[in-house]
């Protein structure tokens, strides 16, 4: 039986957050409760909570918590302190647009001025504004996905782009379990997406609670999966898009785009409006987070390479809009060519 989903990553308390810690999972469903808006841009630094709609939004309730923390002397001086506490959650993740997107909004309303009562009423609301608009458009683009998914098919997805990633259903995630819940019989293929395994920690334990059928596989084995004929579609989500299409995505999706242009298999990537940058004219023009080389030496702290070996660790790639048949936005399914499909795209 294939339900709602009975978790969320970000629940708001009118004075705190509390996030569900995504680094705990699949062993622990362990939530942060917080009222300090440095907890929750730790939080987002350090992955409890991740998933470019879900860092939005947490990004935007830090904002507020911020502000309802401070005690300026005047209004110059709110605008003031606001602008460097939003200048700091904007530090946490350079590559998710949705974070930037949240705080560009959140900056309006200390350009718009007022008392310090007015603004710091205006920001709590907003953030609340921003976390209604991305369930909303998660629902949207959920619903859109299925539309695209035949019964019978087994889908390849990446990373993790459920309700952890995305209020509600999630992303590509949410297409896949929105179409079981219409009644469509799917298998999906989850990779584990190294380094950290969202696909396997996360992913895995979502379908699961959802009741989707699923099978962790290891990064390099989608290839041979494909060439036997055992994908139908591939599903991914993104965390910055650019004007003419290229997409930011998890480490490793770039890979999958260009194996599954090679065996005809269709690529598609799930996102809101909110995730597009129409300021980039391409992909070149994204900043790709660089994190820490622990992250790929060691598993969950236990040291799996020799002491002292040197290691990169670029969190997200870019696939060119080439290799990508669509992108399920809440507002429809947008197809080549992107460059006229894109830049008409707003939130």
């Amino acid at each position: 039986m294939i339900g709602q989903s009975s978790y969320s990553p970000l629940l708001w308390r009118g004075d705190r957050l509390i996030i569900l810690d995504q680094t705990r999972l699949p062993a622990e469903e362990v939530y942060i409760e917080t009222a300090d808006y440095r907890s929750v841009a730790d939080a987002i630094r350090r992955l409890a909570v991740r998933g470019a709609p879900s860092i939005g939004t947490a990004g935007a309730y830090a904002v507020a918590l911020g502000a309802q923390a401070i005690i300026p002397a005047d209004s110059h001086e709110f605008i003031t302190d606001m602008r460097d506490i939003i200048d700091f959650i904007g530090a946490t993740r350079p590559t998710a647009r949705n974070l930037f997107f949240a705080l560009e909004r959140l900056k309006c309303i200390l350009e718009a001025g007022g008392t310090v009562a007015a603004m710091r009423q205006s920001l709590v609301q907003e953030a609340v504004n921003i976390h209604r608009m991305e369930a909303e458009a998660s629902r949207q683009i959920s619903l859109n996905g299925a539309e695209l998914l035949q019964d019978g098919w087994t889908v390849l997805t990446h990373c993790n782009t459920g309700p952890l990633a995305a209020p509600e259903d999630g992303t590509a995630l949410g297409g896949i379990i929105a179409a079981c819940r219409q009644g469509k019989s799917l298998h999906v293929f989850a990779d584990e997406t190294r380094p950290l395994l969202q696909g396997a920690r996360l992913t895995i334990w979502e379908l699961h609670k959802a009741g989707v059928p699923v099978t962790l596989i290891t990064d390099n084995m989608a290839g041979h999966f494909m060439k036997k004929g055992a994908v139908q579609c591939v599903i991914t989500g993104a965390d910055r898009i650019a004007a003419n299409g290229d997409t930011a995505n998890k480490i490793g999706t770039y890979t999958l785009a260009v194996l599954a242009k090679e065996n005809s298999i269709p690529f598609y990537i799930a996102a809101p409006s909110s995730t597009f940058d129409i300021s980039l004219q391409s992909g070149e023009d994204i900043t790709i987070e660089e994190r820490r080389p622990e992250e790929v030496t060691t598993i969950q702290g236990i040291a799996i390479s020799p002491p002292g070996t040197a290691a990169v660790n670029p969190a997200f790639d870019v696939t060119p809009a080439r290799y990508i048949t669509g992108i399920i936005t809440e507002k429809g399914i947008i197809r080549p060519p992107f460059h006229h499909t894109v830049p008409g795209l707003r939130p």
